[in-house]
């Protein structure tokens, strides 16, 4: 009796090692923790990204108002956007907003970057310095602008008082708020563009400039043919983030204009907010939010296409 219960013991033991060692063989196979410490990030994305794009959906397909049960109504929403001039003109807004500010936040960011990119004095503070733009929080930068543009207080039209011009009323006369709204944006995301691009410079080897130096190539052949096709990735990359960043800014038209006057400084995320929580229509606000969906998507995939055909 004895020796048939040592027996069992030992054979218990014998097989929880086995089942240890099985897991701990099956642990260490590179595709099993792969798949292990992705996990964490899997649930993360499912969580705060997954679901809440597609309640989104589901909520752009519905009649949901707050305080109300939600019926479906299929594209309704959507029909009701495209025969809407106030959803019309921020179609404008957007494409104008984005394109123009990313035009000119590219090109002073790469400004910024060559200019950066050269030894001088101090260089490193002037590298710190540049980045405070990006640094300070939206809302309180937007502040600082909104004193700027102020119709009484303008240090803007103060200094045209100054040489004899009057200033316009910045945030509301004609197309000045839609101006002033992409200048503020390129102060803002043009240091992203400068550090990102600096960064993407600090890898190009210097061996490549001295043998162009050495065929005679001056600083713009060699700014056209090695700076800029050595950066080509890290230019992609940058658009990417800033077009998908400048279509869907929110705080600084909110605080600025809130999308006045009369609805015309308006982008999707701020009369996305207006109509489905300041109007309780959150139908209505989750089918604008999502109406770019396709054309970001579009660009996203572009984007990424040049990207693995470069590598």
């Amino acid at each position: 009796m004895r020796t048939s219960q040592a027996e069992r013991v030992a054979a218990a033991t014998a097989g929880a090692r086995t089942r240890q060692r099985r897991l701990r063989d099956y642990l260490e196979e590179e595709t099993v923790l792969g798949y292990l410490f992705l996990l964490p990030a899997a649930l993360l994305i499912l969580t705060f990204v997954a679901y809440p794009f597609a309640f989104g959906i589901w909520l752009s397909l519905t009649d949901a108002r707050i305080g109300v049960p939600p019926n479906f109504i299929g594209l309704e929403n959507f029909r009701q956007l495209l025969s809407d001039s106030i959803f019309h003109q921020t179609v404008r807004n957007a494409f104008t907003y984005t394109g123009v500010a990313t035009v000119f936040k590219f090109l002073l960011g790469m400004a910024m970057a060559l200019l950066l990119n050269r030894e001088f004095r101090f260089k490193r503070f002037a590298r710190a310095a540049v980045l405070l733009p990006w640094i300070v929080p939206t809302v309180l930068s937007a502040v600082a602008w909104l004193w700027m543009y102020d119709s009484t207080f303008s240090v803007f039209n103060w200094m045209l008082a100054k040489v004899g011009i009057q200033g316009p009323i910045w945030l509301g006369d004609g197309r000045w708020p839609l101006f002033s709204l992409i200048l503020v944006n390129i102060w803002r995301g043009a240091p992203f563009y400068g550090i990102n691009f600096l960064a993407g410079m600090q890898t190009i080897p210097q061996e490549m400039y001295e043998a162009a130096q050495i065929d005679g190539a001056s600083r713009t052949r060699q700014f056209w043919h090695i700076t800029l096709p050595m950066l080509q990735p890290v230019i992609l990359v940058v658009l990417l983030l800033s077009i998908i960043l400048t279509f869907a800014d929110f705080q600084l038209v909110w605080v600025l204009t809130r999308g006045g006057p009369a609805n015309s400084t308006h982008l999707f995320a701020t009369l996305a907010y207006q109509v489905g929580l300041a109007s309780a229509q959150i139908g209505a606000g989750a089918a604008i939010s999502l109406f770019m969906f396709p054309v970001l998507s579009v660009i996203v995939f572009v984007i990424i296409w040049i990207l693995r055909r470069e590598q």
